[in-house]
C-alpha cells in the first residue's frame, strides 16, 4: 500500500483528498495535517511514502514545511505539492526545496491517483499546464545567476544533451529517439546527470536546465 499524508489547512479539502485516495485499492491516507509544522511532525512519526503538501497554510507554510520535512524525515518520504489553478508564486521555490512535483487542486481523482503512484515510484511529476505557467513566470524574472554554467562542466557532452532534452520536457523514450540511443542508455545518462549535479530528481533537473541557461523559455 502507498501511504499518504495530506497537509492542507481546509478540512473539506483534506476530506476530499482522503476520499479520493482511500478509494484506490493500493493507497491509504495515514494522517492529516492542518499546517506545515504538523505535516513535518507527522511525516517523521508516520513515515508516509508521499506527502500531499498545500502551499498556503497558517504558521509554517508548505514551502518551509517541505524544506524541513525533507531534511528531517526518513529517506524515501517524497513531497507532492498542491496548488491552485493560478500558479502559486511559491511553487517554483518548493521544487527547488526538494518537492518531487506538483498538481492543481481541481485535479480529477484518476489523475491524482496516477500522480501519487508516479511520485511514490521515485519519479518526478510536472503537470503540463502548471509547468507552462511556471516557465512563463520564470521568463519574466531576471536571471537568478544562482547556478553558473561552469557547474555543468562535470557532465559529458552526451549528458549535457540529455539534460537539455529533459529541460525541454522530453520523456526517456523521446530522448532515446532524438539521440538515436537505447532507452537503457538514456536511463543511465539521466542517473549520471542527477548524481553529478546532486539533484534529487527530474524536476530539479528541469529547473537547473533553465537556471543555467541550457534551456530558454519558449524553446521547443
Amino acid at each position: 500500500m502507498i501511504r499518504v499524508l495530506v497537509a492542507d489547512d481546509q478540512a473539506l479539502v483534506r476530506g476530499g483528498f482522503r476520499l479520493m485516495i482511500d478509494a484506490q485499492p493500493d493507497m491509504t491516507v495515514v494522517g492529516e495535517a492542518a499546517d506545515g509544522a504538523s505535516a513535518v511532525a507527522l511525516a517523521v512519526q508516520l513515515v508516509p511514502d508521499v506527502v500531499l503538501m498545500d502551499i498556503r497554510m497558517p504558521g509554517m507554510d508548505g514551502l518551509e514545511a517541505t524544506r524541513r520535512l525533507l531534511a528531517t524525515a526518513p529517506v524515501g518520504v517524497r513531497v507532492l505539492v498542491l496548488t491552485t489553478f493560478d500558479l502559486d508564486e511559491y511553487v517554483y521555490e518548493a521544487i527547488r526545496a526538494g518537492a518531487s512535483g506538483f498538481l492543481v487542486k481541481d485535479i480529477a481523482p484518476a489523475d491524482l491517483a496516477a500522480g501519487v503512484r508516479t511520485v511514490a515510484g521515485g519519479d518526478a511529476l510536472l503537470a503540463p499546464g502548471v509547468l507552462r505557467r511556471m516557465m512563463e513566470d520564470f521568463a519574466r524574472r531576471p536571471p537568478p545567476g544562482a547556478q553558473p554554467p561552469a557547474a555543468l562542466d562535470v557532465l559529458t557532452e552526451r549528458e549535457r544533451e540529455v539534460l537539455t532534452l529533459m529541460g525541454r520536457g522530453r520523456s526517456n523514450d523521446e530522448i532515446a529517439a532524438e539521440l538515436f540511443i537505447s532507452g537503457t542508455t538514456v536511463r543511465t545518462h539521466v542517473t549520471h546527470v542527477l548524481a553529478k549535479l546532486a539533484l534529487r530528481d527530474r524536476v530539479q533537473a528541469v529547473v537547473l536546465a533553465y537556471e543555467s541557461g541550457l534551456v530558454r523559455p519558449g524553446e521547443a
